[in-house]
């Protein structure tokens, strides 16, 4: 067997050969397949989609400022935790709706399920004075920071 692909035709087999033409499948045999892999639960795929909730965090001279996209989602459904000191949590919940056993579904979209995303925040955050607001949506929460002292500068006179 040749590590160098043939330029003369014929067929390469070789597993080492990264040229060969023949498709190696390293789950062969395995107790799986693709038919199991393909039916894997709705709610599954749905918690997954909905687990990666889009959140942006910028910073101002004030305050760092969170803002998370939760369309229809209630205040109600969401909980917003400063744990350990310097971890803001954001988490929730959307509940999926009871089906009828009639309805027959074209498309289905909309992601359900739990959703957790932390973010270690800066010694400058002011973790008591943490609020949140929801609306239309969209969560905003503002963590104020601590002014940050200018050290003093003292003229040392030198002598000599």
């Amino acid at each position: 067997m040749s590590l160098i692909p043939s330029i003369f035709g014929g067929r390469r087999s070789n597993v080492v050969d990264p040229f060969s033409l023949d498709l190696w499948d390293p789950f062969q045999g395995f107790p799986f397949s693709n038919t199991t892999i393909a039916n894997v639960s709705n709610a599954a795929r749905e918690t997954s989609a909905f687990a990666n909730a889009r959140i942006d965090w910028k910073e101002t001279p004030e305050a760092h400022v969170f803002k998370a996209d939760l369309p229809g989602l209630k205040k109600e459904e969401v909980k917003v935790e400063v744990e350990e000191g310097q971890v803001l949590q954001i988490s929730g919940e959307r509940s999926r709706k009871q089906e009828e056993k009639n309805d027959k579904w074209h498309l289905v979209e909309r992601s359900s399920g739990q959703f957790l995303r932390r973010f270690r925040l800066p010694e400058n955050a002011k973790v008591d004075q943490v609020k949140a607001s929801m609306e239309n949506g969209v969560l905003t929460v503002t963590v104020p920071k601590e002014k940050v002292k200018k050290p003093d500068v003292k003229a040392i006179e030198i002598s000599g």
